[in-house]
């Protein structure tokens, strides 16, 4: 399995910015498709970004051209730059790790990120 814990939330103003770190551990890291969701207070969990294996990557139209999914295999870290950040961005923003053989759907413990003037 891999274990991940989730760090870099906090309280940011209207159009700042922070970087998510995911450090994940277990061999099989890097063969996974990583992910970071967002649960919004009193809302569905909805995903924000993903990279697969191999880099490629996608983004929730609400985060395009404002976050960057980024890894780096060696350190089995996945990060999240948020730019331009907005109070609808306000959430618990937790990371997933995936892979189909072996069956791995890991989660962090979530980090806050509040967005507020």
């Amino acid at each position: 399995q891999v274990q991940l814990v989730e760090s870099g939330g906090g309280l940011v103003q209207p159009g700042g910015s922070l970087r998510l770190s995911c450090a994940g551990s277990g061999r099989m890291f890097s063969f996974c498709a990583m992910s970071w969701y967002r649960q919004p207070p009193g809302k569905q969990r909805e995903l924000v970004a993903e990279i697969t294996a191999s880099g490629t990557t996608k983004y929730a139209d609400s985060v395009k051209g404002r976050f960057t999914i980024s890894r780096d295999n060696a350190a089995k870290t996945v990060y999240l730059q948020m730019n331009n950040l907005k109070p609808e961005d306000t959430a618990i923003y937790r990371c997933n790790a995936k892979l189909g053989l072996p069956t791995i759907d890991s989660w962090g413990q979530g980090t806050q990120v509040t967005v507020s003037s």
